[in-house]
């Protein structure tokens, strides 16, 4: 059994959360399981998502990145010849989406033995990464000397 959480409260006192929040709202909705498919990490930053799409060809099959959501639809072009007397194979249209996190890209795509693979990859901008900061300045036996020169200097300047 499913609640709907009520996220109201949240979006009146937040500010550039509105995407997380619906994203938490559509993940409750009853998802559909046609066509099966499989997510991999392949390393820290890398990502394959495999969709079993038996019947389908290349050119049957759309994939769309835009606005960190990734959109895979399949549309059979019809002319089914022969009478069947039993059909097991699924080759209804379908649209699976994925949600994409931040700076992750789509690669490549490649279809092969009914499987539809796409490589994923997350490439943050080097203005984004973390960077170390040099600090810069004295070392404390620097300071010690400099301040003596200074005492030194105003003891010459008294006298």
């Amino acid at each position: 059994m499913r609640t709907n959480f009520d996220f109201s409260p949240y979006r009146r006192s937040t500010i550039g959360f509105d995407r997380l929040f619906d994203l938490l709202e559509n993940a409750g909705q009853a998802a559909e399981n046609y066509p099966p498919f499989d997510l991999e990490r392949l390393d820290e930053d890398s990502y394959r998502i495999t969709i079993a799409v038996a019947g389908f060809r290349r050119d049957e099959i759309e994939i769309t990145a835009q606005q960190n959501q990734l959109i895979v639809a399949g549309r059979r072009n019809g002319n089914d010849e022969g009478q069947y007397i039993h059909r097991g194979i699924a080759t209804r249209a379908f649209e699976r989406r994925f949600a994409l996190g931040d700076y992750v890209q789509v690669r490549s795509a490649d279809l092969q033995d009914g499987l539809l693979s796409i490589q994923l990859v997350r490439e943050i901008p080097e203005a984004m990464k973390p960077r170390k900061i040099d600090i810069t300045g004295a070392s404390p036996a620097q300071i010690d000397l400099q301040q003596s020169h200074n005492d030194n200097k105003d003891q010459a300047s008294a006298a």
